[in-house]
């Protein structure tokens, strides 16, 4: 006769199947209890959605296809921009470096006409040729500037 007995196999882990074994001539019979079918449906479950997830249909390879290119048009764009960049500061350096040429020679020509300048002989000619005469203390006028730069007269100052 066919003896039965009960035993606890683990198996992949912690999982803990419970089966029936029969000793004898009849064939041995597995019986799995109800929360290992469920997680045996689960893993099955997960593997089938692995898998579906994997493959990639019409619609995931045209949205990565737009993707990249997208990708690609900002990285151009980008390119552009930056090549756009270097060039306007090669110009802005270039001006810079004109300007302070310019500038040198401003300075160069200013001073040979400031020291061609003879101010006494010019004091003589306004003086003497011109008629020009020193102002008196009542020709002298006072008044607060709001800045010191520049001064425009518009009409005669009162007496």
């Amino acid at each position: 006769m066919a003896q039965s007995k009960r035993q606890q196999i683990e198996r992949e882990g912690k999982v803990r199947y419970t089966t029936e074994v029969v000793d004898g001539n009849t064939v041995r019979i597995e019986t799995a209890s109800p929360q290992i079918r469920e997680r045996e449906l689960r893993r099955t479950q997960v593997e089938q959605n692995r898998r579906r997830a994997q493959t990639m249909n019409l619609r995931y390879v045209l949205f990565l296809t737009a993707a990249a290119c997208l990708a690609v048009l900002i990285c151009i764009f980008y390119l552009k921009l930056q090549a756009v960049s270097t060039q306007l500061q090669k110009k802005t350096v270039s001006l810079q470096s004109q300007l302070q040429s310019l500038q040198i020679e401003n300075d160069i020509v200013y001073s040979e006409i400031v020291s061609g300048v003879d101010l006494e002989e010019v004091r003589e000619v306004a003086t003497q040729q011109l008629g020009m005469t020193y102002p008196v203390q009542t020709q002298i006028v006072a008044y607060d500037a709001v800045s010191s730069d520049y001064v425009r007269q518009y009409e005669e100052i009162p007496d």
